[in-house]
């Protein structure tokens, strides 16, 4: 519990304070691209490329605390105990609050080395500029979403002659800000000359301008949609002039925002490699609800999303031959023949492997009291074939090697047979905004009214086509379990690889289709939304808290109203904020900041203060389960 509290301190007073004297050259300059012995003169490339690094917004105590926060809160995960009365209780947090300030600092240092060159010389890195700032913004939304104001114009400066004790600024006065600064991006980063840019420095885009560019651009439908509940003409605005720029959007996986950023260790650093490779997400495994929409939909995504189960054929085959019992759920996809009371496995029925290998968890409010679901909540009893061998997990969990390159992936095999694993470290992919992403966005914006060049439906089935790519890609890429193999042990095992003709399956599913009646068409674009952002969890969550959805007594993906035991106005809608000590630098600047959101700082507070005392881009947004969206 020390720990835990720890990374609560960390993310609020204690951080602002302490990153903002950290600032300009360290040991740790882009160690994977620079020299040592050149990081002293404070190169403007080294600069930008410690910034790449540093560029976190997917960090460990994110994933560990945040995630099953967001996932349980919005119902797109289910706690693996069942939701009880207490599953609205926040825990500690992490990586999310301050994350801006690793770039922010480094953009304050470039723009000082660029102060104290010539013009001509400093014009050079124009480019260098407008991209830190692009990611800048990136991580200031990314921080705000959860906890509102944030010091940003004084941070980082201390440096500089600036203060230790940097002033609030309010989100809406950050989301004009950003909007600007991405639109000065744009003109930078399509109008400069003569820039240097090595290559080398740039992992995300090597150096390519005209990509950055359209980043900065599409960035700015993520502002817009924050928007929408507060300034409706305004998101729409915003979005029909990013629709309409002349410098475009993200169009195809060239360029999606997705690299990796280093292929080796150096220094140690095996975390900018790998990610990381602590345990985390094991108490939260996918929803029965969204996984039965999935599977229903012959979603590919699904394989992507969340692991297979433990039972493969072979299983299967070992618990008949012990005259054990299989999950009723697996037994109901599974044909068989019988004799002298002997169950063979024949085949998988429906739709085979590898779709009859993921299964969620129920989200009815104590579930796991009903006997009828103990092949659920009970499987650790029930499904073992010997007691030295553990249970065999028959739901599905989420899929940890698309976020971190350091797993260990033991294949389910039967006692007696050889251990089966893959242990090889892969440098670890990660996608931050993609062309999905933003048609997504076009899609719901046209619903919305906003003058964009292209049907609603056109947007949304271009991103149903590249969010599958994309996740195929990814997981391609970060090598996850059976991607590219069956490891040849089950004869009945399929790779989860995309096959030809299925993205056309799934968009002939009339859930996958818009058909002109607005209130339905939205709703399977937030639905797609939310399942685009499976492995975002703050960006789902966001899209559940700005769109009420899923939505009670939806025909699609319901939301359950866990009244009387939880009602919706219950469930907290932010991160709790730490009592400030008097004895902090900031104290009067955070108690008076969080007074002027309206927030009651503390622990261990309960989700109906978390629900109704509200992030500003939040006040007035739709209650949970309602699905009012922004019409």
């Amino acid at each position: 519990m020390n720990k835990m509290k720890k990374y609560k301190s960390i993310l609020m007073s204690g951080l602002v304070g302490s990153l903002l004297v950290f600032s300009g050259c360290r040991e740790d300059f882009a160690d994977i691209n620079s020299n040592p012995s050149d990081v002293t003169k404070a190169e403007p490339s080294y600069l930008f490329a410690q910034a790449v690094i540093n560029f976190e917004p997917s960090g460990y105590t994110y994933w560990f605390y945040n995630a099953a926060m967001t996932y349980k809160w919005g119902q797109m995960g289910v706690p693996t105990s069942g939701f009880t009365s207490n599953y609205t209780v926040t825990t500690a947090t992490g990586d999310q609050g301050g994350k801006y300030l690793e770039v922010l600092k480094y953009a304050n240092d470039l723009k000082y080395v660029r102060s104290i060159m010539t013009a001509e010389e400093s014009a050079k890195y124009a480019n260098m500029a407008a991209c830190l700032d692009v990611l800048t913004v990136y991580l200031g939304i990314f921080d705000s979403d959860m906890y509102g104001d944030r010091p940003f114009t004084e941070a980082c400066m201390a440096r500089y002659g600036g203060t230790l004790t940097p002033k609030y600024d309010k989100i809406e006065d950050l989301y004009t800000l950003w909007l600007n600064m991405l639109n000065e991006s744009i003109t930078t980063l399509t109008t400069s000359t003569n820039q240097t840019f090595p290559t080398t420095q740039d992992v995300a885009y090597n150096g390519n301008a005209a990509k950055w560019a359209k980043l900065a651009n599409s960035l700015k439908l993520k502002i817009a949609v924050r928007l929408l509940v507060q300034n409706k003409a305004k998101a729409l605005e915003i979005a029909s002039a990013v629709a309409n720029a002349s410098c475009g959007v993200l169009d195809g996986k060239d360029d999606d925002f997705l690299f990796n950023k280093a292929t080796s260790v150096t220094a140690n650093d095996g975390d900018k490699v790998y990610h990381w490779n602590n345990g985390f997400m094991q108490s939260t495994a996918a929803s029965k609800r969204v996984m039965d929409f999935m599977i229903k939909n012959q979603d590919p995504r699904v394989r992507f999303f969340y692991q297979k189960n433990q039972w493969n054929s072979k299983v299967v085959q070992a618990f008949f031959d012990a005259g054990k019992a299989v999950p009723a759920y697996v037994l109901n996809n599974i044909e068989y023949t019988e004799a002298n009371g002997k169950k063979t496995f024949v085949k998988w029925k429906g739709l085979g492997e590898p779709w009859v290998r993921y299964y969620g968890l129920p989200v009815e409010m104590e579930a796991s009291y009903n006997s009828q679901n103990a092949d659920y909540f009970d499987y650790s009893n029930r499904f073992k074939l010997t007691n030295e061998r553990a249970a065999y997990m028959p739901y599905s969990m989420f899929q940890q090697e698309m976020i971190i390159g350091r797993y260990d992936f033991t294949l389910p095999t039967v006692p007696g047979d050889d251990v089966i694993q893959d242990t090889e470290d892969r440098p670890w992919y990660g996608m931050y905004m993609s062309t999905a992403e933003v048609n997504l966005y076009l899609a719901e914006f046209k619903l919305l009214g906003a003058s964009l060049p292209n049907s609603a439906a056109s947007y949304f089935n271009k991103a149903l086509q590249t969010s599958v790519e994309e996740y195929d890609r990814l997981a391609n890429l970060n090598k996850i379990p059976y991607y590219g193999t069956t490891y040849k042990y089950d004869p009945n095992e399929k790779a989860i690889d995309l096959k030809d003709g299925e993205i056309a399956a799934m968009m002939a599913n009339a859930d996958y289709q818009l058909t002109g009646n607005k209130s339905s068409d939205l709703e399977k674009v937030y639905l797609q939304e939310l399942l685009h952002f499976t492995l975002f969890p703050c960006d789902q969550f966001v899209t559940v808290r700005r769109s009420g959805f899923p939505k009670e007594g939806s025909a699609l993906i319901k939301w359950e109203n866990f009244s009387p035991k939880i009602q919706n106005s219950e469930i907290p809608r932010r991160f709790e904020v730490s009592s400030p000590s008097p004895t902090d630098l900031m104290y009067k600047i955070l108690t008076d900041a969080y007074a002027a959101q309206g927030f009651t700082p503390g622990s261990n507070q309960d989700g109906a203060l978390l629900n109704s005392e509200r992030v500003w881009q939040d006040k007035g947004a739709p209650q949970f389960g309602s699905g009012a969206g922004a019409n």
